[in-house]
């Protein structure tokens, strides 16, 4: 009982407390880009999602039974990019033959998921959490669900900023950094309940 409240305390913590994008501020420039339709989003939020779970769990994979036996850790960097490069490669190819209107949507934001440092950074603070392979399952996919919560939300406030008059100095990259700004502060509040 005690292992499944901690999975779950990381499993929360990913998506609230510690939201890869909202409190690392990792994901940044993908999560700006590509926020302005909620149909968007929600394919590219559902990209990342399968991308930074199974890329957890592959670069966990990798690390401990390649890596650390070869004593190959200082490698660690160039792997895990090798590994999440080839595993959007697959996405990718995915996305086309299932929704060529969603791969076309996202355009380049899609092979962007590949530099996406959010991704990177969920594989890296398993490492330095000493995560299992459970918890490391646990802690991709919260980061993955708390990354696309953080991008619906801003892309259902930035459509309905379409119908609201912004004064011209803040129009485009400046609301959108203010309200990411207090959605930040919002998800901070969750921090008092759990954090892993």
């Amino acid at each position: 009982m005690q292992e499944f409240v901690g999975l779950f305390a990381i499993f929360f913590s990913a998506i609230f407390t510690n939201n890869i994008l909202l409190t690392n501020y990792l994901g940044m420039c993908s999560f700006l880009g590509a926020s302005r339709e909620v149909k968007t989003s929600l394919g590219l939020g559902t990209a990342v999602v399968f991308v930074m779970t199974t890329t957890s769990m592959l670069n966990w994979i990798v690390y401990y039974a390649i890596l650390v036996p070869l004593h190959l850790e200082h490698f660690k960097f160039i792997v895990f990019i090798i590994v999440i490069a080839a595993f959007v490669q697959i996405v990718e190819m995915i996305i086309e033959r299932v929704s060529e209107t969603l791969y076309a949507a996202l355009g380049i934001f899609l092979p962007l998921i590949t530099v996406n440092c959010a991704i990177l950074g969920v594989s890296l603070f398993m490492l330095i959490r000493d995560y299992t392979f459970t918890q490391s399952f646990f802690y991709g996919l919260g980061s993955g669900l708390g990354w696309l919560l953080a991008i619906l939300a801003m892309a259902g406030i930035r459509q309905n900023m379409k119908r609201s008059k912004i004064p011209k100095g803040l129009e485009g990259a400046g609301i959108t950094l203010i309200i990411a700004g207090i959605m930040a502060l919002a998800f901070m509040g969750f921090s008092g309940m759990i954090t892993i």
